[in-house]
């Protein structure tokens, strides 16, 4: 059944961000999140991820409201990266991966064999194993945002949300990660649900996309099926070409500046 939400209104003061919004994520699936600045994106995986209660409707996790589950049965099914996450001053790179261990352990065993070599695995998949004494104030933006990964992937749950993986990423990085995702959902069949800026890179990674217009669907399915000159200029307000990736074959937005836009008229 995996994760759903069910008329579910999100907002913080004033008026609604998410609005009666309906969807259900494909489960063993990689699905985008996509939409202009301030469309609810983010919003809604804080719903999704009960950082934010809900003003009304409900969340599901195979069926079950997650305002009902425990806290520490949900951290051990639902792992999150929230947009701009903050750490407590001096906090080193492993005491913070090692954080997503917690919901793990219990009173009677604090620590254990199975979550240091969780903690060694995320810190190696990720790149930083040689940062892990560092303190994250220490670190560059992208350093700091593969810690955050590292940290959702040492929880080790079946669904991961993540807001912005790619955020301060070099484009190396930026694939390497995406990579990564990629692969935890082909090998171990994680259903992964990622807030991405960039389209094309969600085209090319998800199975699904879920376009949001002020708080609402837009379009949701295949990539194929959602994006197209019209979808972007619909979601984005921009011109643009879509065309297959010459290598993928997924869809491909080339966005138009204002003089060549003026031309297709």
């Amino acid at each position: 059944m995996g994760l759903e939400s069910v008329d579910l209104t999100l907002g913080y003061d004033g008026d609604p961000v998410v609005r009666g919004l309906d969807l259900a994520l494909l489960e063993g699936a990689v699905t985008a999140i996509v939409g202009a600045n301030a469309c609810g994106k983010s919003t809604l995986l804080r719903g999704l991820a009960r950082l934010l209660k809900p003003r009304a409707g409900r969340v599901l996790l195979d069926g079950r409201s997650i305002a009902e589950l425990p806290t520490r049965e949900l951290a051990r099914r639902l792992g999150l990266l929230p947009q701009a996450p903050v750490a407590p001053e001096g906090l080193t790179v492993e005491a913070l991966v090692s954080r997503g261990r917690y919901p793990h352990q219990t009173f009677l065993q604090q620590w254990s064999r199975e979550d240091g070599e969780k903690l060694e695995w995320a810190l190696q998949v990720t790149g930083i194993g040689a940062l892990r004494d560092r303190p994250l104030d220490g670190l560059s933006g992208g350093q700091r945002q593969r810690a955050w990964v590292a940290m959702a992937l040492a929880q080790d749950t079946a669904l991961l949300l993540l807001d912005e993986p790619t955020t301060y990423l070099d484009l190396a990085h930026q694939i390497e990660m995406l990579d990564l995702l990629q692969e935890l959902n082909e090998r171990d069949g994680r259903t992964v649900v990622m807030v991405l800026h960039d389209l094309n890179e969600a085209c090319r990674y998800a199975h699904r996309i879920v376009a949001m217009v002020d708080g609402r669907i837009h379009r949701q399915g295949a990539p194929a099926d959602v994006v197209d000159a019209a979808m972007v200029r619909e979601v984005y307000g921009v011109e643009a070409e879509v065309v297959p990736h010459p290598v993928s074959g997924t869809p491909l937005c080339l966005p138009l500046g204002r003089r060549a836009a003026a031309g297709t008229r």
